[in-house]
């Protein structure tokens, strides 16, 4: 399912119509990732948690040419899912 997909089927449950379904849907994703981006994690009970890890700096090897590179320290989103979700998948 694709963000034109997801929106449909929410204007079709919901009673709303495309437009607003869109800019609802936008607002709550620009507000998790500025949240995430801060360091707050986003905590939506029964579905899950968002935050951000940080990946530590490691050597990699270029795979054309075997050398190896150094691969730098940098930040990660995670998703943790909660029990409900767990729940609906098994």
């Amino acid at each position: 399912m694709n963000k034109a997909e997801l929106i449909d089927k929410i204007a079709e449950t919901s009673g709303l119509t495309k437009s607003n379904v869109e800019k609802v849907l936008d607002s709550t994703l620009e507000t998790i990732c500025k949240s995430i981006k801060k360091g707050e994690e986003v905590k939506l009970v029964g579905f899950g948690t968002f935050s951000k890890t940080k990946r530590k700096a490691r050597t990699g090897r270029n795979p054309r040419t075997g050398e190896s590179i150094k691969i730098p320290s940098a930040w990660s989103p995670k998703f943790k899912p909660g029990s409900d979700f767990k729940e609906i998948l098994n």
